[in-house]
């Protein structure tokens, strides 16, 4: 019985490592985003950590234009990078789940 509890939290020592190395490689993954017509582009990491915001001159010359297409990309750039970030942490999370009975709502 013992054992069995030693290698599960040997098992989870290993996955929150994986975890945390996981974490780390997400600060090199790139997200862009752009409006449709290009005029703005957004680059941040999968950690949600923004990296570069290009603006088209032509946005400049209108505050409210450009606070709505500011407000449009961000979101679509957070919600892409969040789902990639989801996406990979889960995929380590449940890879280094332990087999424990009742437990299988992480599978």
């Amino acid at each position: 019985m013992f054992g069995d509890l030693m290698g599960m939290m040997g098992k989870l020592k290993e996955t929150q490592k994986k975890v945390e190395e996981t974490k780390k490689r997400l600060d090199t993954v790139l997200i862009d985003e752009k409006s449709s017509d290009e005029k703005l582009k957004i680059t941040l990491t999968a950690n949600r950590t923004f990296k570069s915001i290009s603006i088209d001159e032509s946005l400049l010359q209108d505050k409210e234009e450009l606070e709505d297409y500011l407000i449009l990309t961000l979101n679509k750039a957070i919600e892409r990078a969040t789902q990639v970030n989801e996406a990979e942490l889960a995929a380590v999370a449940k890879d280094g789940m332990p087999n424990i009975p009742g437990m299988d709502m992480f599978k």
